[in-house]
């Protein structure tokens, strides 16, 4: 037996070591029974045996589909009148839509068989991205741009009698995600399919996803999300593969057939994993990718006997259970009942996909030890930390590998990508609820902590406190399982997100892991966007301009770094005005879905100054508004002169906040509350406009972002990982105003400097300040103190209603530095304005913009995961 797996003395800190031998049952050897691998259920087999004529036959009749205007025009007719029963008497827009999504999928179809058909007989090694969520945004029209068929589709469409753009607008996103994290993994699957890069990506199907936000009063109002209610024709039910997942139960010492003791989890409950497919296709490659999702099913669907009882809650109580576990998005876990379902969905995920990949793994033959060689998986954040306790219990107790050749496996196979750098963002489960929930892994997670710290121990002894501080399991009351450390004790490879975010979790957050693995283990990868949805289909206008000006070639599309060649034309006063009339359009477009949608008029010719991203007090959408405040302020004493001289500006908003995330709730309502006031007061002569746009999701982002002049992303430094919106509005031509926090600071590197507009404390400077403000009082500024003393007296409604906003920034001690802050963010306001008010200057640096983004597209970003974590390499796929 290796060092490892000796049993170890123990050490001084007892509950580290603590087994659980009170959940243990040890079965008397001479009945129990042998463990087999059906404790990981295998789905049915969906490969048909055929002979090679039967083969033949069946290709044969497999004919491409044909791209012609007549031809896609009877594919429409074929499944209106075929498969939605439609026909000419009843057909509307959305009839329409659904019949066109099923002609472009049969032809997106084409790829993705083609792919798996050669995945499958070449087996070469994939990567399996495991992400909670995955913001997709609609699907028509990047299905439209990848197979390059969107012209003749608005031809058949419009030979029809119907509008494409009409037809588009009828999709529902979705609600398979929140924010950037999600944005960021449905980026990265468009990448890898594109640069020929096998890999899948596992999530989620959610009933509901987050929620759909209503602004009622001001006020953030959750409601279900039914983007599920209408046939979704880009998902592509699997019924056939399904697998069980357990929870509770208890764990028992059963002989195998080896005459070997091993552990086996019993009992407890279980539900059914179904798996849904949606193809992601590549852009210029015959690749298609692909997302397989997990629905939650009962093992019976309907209890016949309690129904016949008059039992009738009872009858379909199993079904309501496991489908609660897949119906929303990140549960409300501010409550006990909420924890539990939020473990169970984590557990769901991991365990139904590592199901899936082994039986993947198993059909090629290979021994357990050539895995790593044939199987990466990443791990998107903490969400799917379970996997490796998971793939550790499926090697030991289920396929007989020794502890240490299943570590060794587990270790290899596992990335791990962090997220941020938030104490209340890494993921903490309770030890007994893990006990409660996954009684073997957590026997499992004790044995992987006892182990790596006897090896910490073996080579720092008697730093106890090192022990403590990487022990997977934090001693609190009750114990916490610290899943970010359990994911870098089972990681090869941990990455941060950007340069800053990557450096500070190299000297905060895992410094003591670094310590002990060395600096090799933890990279930067910084993040990227897919330029085929956040340019060339979000922003045609700016599309067409860029091909045109580059030659006439889209290669830019897969090569984003020739837009280089922009820099060249930045000073031709031609290529400025065409540059300035697409934004122009851009903004037109918005102003006029804000007059349709919330009733108010916007000028398009005003500054549009945007924030949207998820409503968080460390992103400071509180420090925007009540900047927006002093700004009203300003307006309301200037001469009729200054008035007509100032800068016009529309703020606009939008993102949600969590359920439960009260501070978060009152900064959308005290936005609105503004909103009410100023947009109504015609003594500042439409000088400012505030606007929060209600719900916002991919494709409420795909009309705001080309239509941004400047863009705020102003993070306490140190706080944000990198986020993905500041690349999106850059790279359409929208200057930055930002601080110097997560990805801001590469793009600064890239566009040039002057080309930015940067301000606030530096993230080495934010511990001084807090601990300077914890013990010598705030120094709130006259312009900020206008600003409160404004909200409290009532001019924006009940001042009463957001005191425990203003208390955030005096008796909460101002933790996320908006005091500090806030003097420079008006300067740098005022900058911004004076800039704005040259027209040449502004289009110069905005053509700036764009033309430096080469280095943020999702394809480099994707391409150094393959390189550095996954070692994948690229699989061209031929036609037929």
């Amino acid at each position: 037996m290796s060092e490892s797996t000796t049993r170890p003395r123990r050490l001084s800190m007892p509950k580290l070591t603590r087994r659980l031998t009170n959940v243990i049952i040890h079965v008397d050897d001479d009945k129990s029974e042998p463990v087999t691998p059906a404790s990981v259920p295998s789905r049915p087999s969906y490969r048909l045996k055929l002979d090679e004529q039967a083969i033949s036959n069946w290709k044969k009749h497999i004919t491409p589909e044909k791209n012609d205007i007549d031809s896609i025009e009877n594919d429409i007719v074929h499944h209106t009148i075929t498969t939605l029963c439609r026909g000419v008497y009843n057909v509307d827009a959305w009839a329409i839509y659904q019949a066109t999504a099923h002609s472009v999928r049969d032809r997106l179809l084409e790829d993705w068989n083609i792919t798996q058909e050669a995945l499958h007989k070449q087996n070469p090694k994939r990567c399996y991205y495991l992400s909670m969520e995955f913001l997709l945004g609609r699907a028509l029209d990047n299905a439209l741009n990848s197979l390059h068929v969107k012209d003749n589709y608005k031809e058949s469409v419009k030979n029809l009698g119907f509008n494409l753009e009409d037809l588009l607008s009828q999709e529902k996103d979705p609600a398979l995600g929140n924010g950037g994290l999600g944005r960021l993994a449905a980026c990265y699957m468009d990448s890898a399919a594109t640069q020929d890069y096998p890999t899948w990506g596992y999530g989620l199907r959610y009933q509901y996803g987050i929620f759909k936000q209503i602004i009622k009063d001001g006020y953030q109002t959750e409601m279900p999300d039914y983007w599920l209610n209408f046939n979704n024709p880009w998902e592509f039910p699997r019924t056939d593969i399904r697998y069980e997942v357990r929870f509770g139960g208890y764990v028992a010492t059963k002989v195998n057939e080896k005459g070997e003791s091993r552990m086996s989890w019993e009992g407890g409950s279980k539900v059914q994993a179904m798996a849904y497919d949606m193809p992601i296709p590549g852009f210029n490659t015959k690749f298609c990718g692909n997302i397989r999702l997990w629905a939650s099913k009962p093992l019976n669907t309907f209890d016949f006997d309690s129904f016949n009882a008059g039992d009738y809650d009872r009858s379909v109580a199993e079904q309501n259970n496991a489908q609660n576990l897949t119906s929303v998005l990140y549960p409300n876990d501010n409550h006990l009942v909420g924890k539990e379902l939020r473990l169970k969905q984590e557990y769901f995920f991991v365990c139904a996909s590592l199901q899936d990949i082994i039986h993947r793994f198993k059909r090629a033959k290979c021994p357990w030890k050539d895995f790593p060689s044939k199987v990466a998986i990443q791990m998107n954040d903490t969400h799917p930390t379970l996997a490796v306790p998971e793939l550790q219990r499926i090697l030991v107790d289920i396929e007989g590998l020794d502890w240490d050749d299943a570590w060794n496996i587990v270790t290899h196979t596992f990335g791990f990508t962090n997220h941020t750098v938030l104490p209340e963002a890494l993921e903490r489960w309770s030890v007994p609820l893990m006990e409660k929930i996954l009684p073997r892994h957590m026997q499992i997670i004790y044995d992987i902590n006892l182990f790596f710290l006897q090896k910490v121990e073996k080579e720092y002894l008697g730093d106890r406190e090192l022990l403590k501080r990487v022990s997977i399991i934090e001693e609190s009351s009750p114990q916490q399982v610290r899943m970010a450390h359990l994911a870098v004790v089972g990681s090869h490879k941990v990455n941060g997100v950007a340069a800053l975010h990557s450096d500070l979790i190299k000297k905060h957050l895992f410094s003591d892991f670094i310590k002990y693995y060395g600096p090799e283990k933890f990279i930067n990868i910084t993040n990227g966007i897919t330029p085929r949805r956040w340019l060339y289909q979000a922003n045609p206008g700016l599309r067409d301009l860029i091909t045109k000006t580059l030659g006439g070639s889209e290669q830019w599309v897969t090569h984003l770094n020739l837009l280089e060649g922009l820099k060249q034309h930045a000073d031709n006063s031609e290529f400025q005005e065409q540059w300035a009339a697409v934004k122009l359009d851009n903004k037109r477009r918005l102003a006029g879905w804000i007059k349709d949608n919330l009733n108010v008029n916007v000028d398009p010719h005003a500054l549009f100054d945007i924030q949207v991203k998820r409503i968080h007090e460390y992103k400071r959408q509180l420090m925007n508004i009540l900047g927006v405040i002093y700004r009203y302020k300003q307006l309301k004493k200037m001469s009729a002169q200054e008035l007509d001289e100032a800068v016009p500006r529309v703020v606009i908003f939008g993102g949600k906040a969590a359920p439960g995330y009260y501070i978060a709730k009152l900064v959308i309502k005290l936005i609105n509350s503004v909103a009410d006031v100023v947009n109504q007061d015609e003594d500042i002569e439409n000088k400012l406009k505030v606007i929060f746009i209600p719900d916002y999701n991919v494709s409420r982002a795909e009309l705001i972002i080309p239509a941004s002049d400047i863009s705020q992303h102003i993070s306490t430094a140190g706080t944000e990982a990198s986020g993905t919106s500041n690349m999106k509005f850059v790279l359409n031509g929208g200057l930055i105003l930002g601080t110097v926090d997560g990805a801001n600071i590469e793009i600064a590197e890239q566009i040039g400097q002057e080309n930015i507009f940067m301000f606030g404390v530096l993230a080495d400077e934010v511990d001084d300040l807090r601990h300077q403000q914890k013990y010598h009082g705030l120094m709130i500024d006259e312009q900020l103190q206008v600003v409160i003393d404004t909200i409290q007296s009532g001019q924006f409604g009940d001042a009463s209603v957001f005191a425990p906003l203003i208390n955030t920034l005096t008796y909460g001690g101002d933790f996320y530095l908006i005091s500090a802050d806030f003097d420079a963010y008006l300067q740098a306001n005022e900058k911004v304005d004076a800039t704005f008010k040259h027209k040449a200057e502004w289009t110069k640096k905005s053509i700036l913009c764009t033309a430096g983004m080469g280095f943020f597209s999702s394809d480099r970003a994707i391409a150094e995961y393959a390189e550095k974590v996954w070692d994948l390499k690229p699989f061209p796929v031929d036609g037929r």
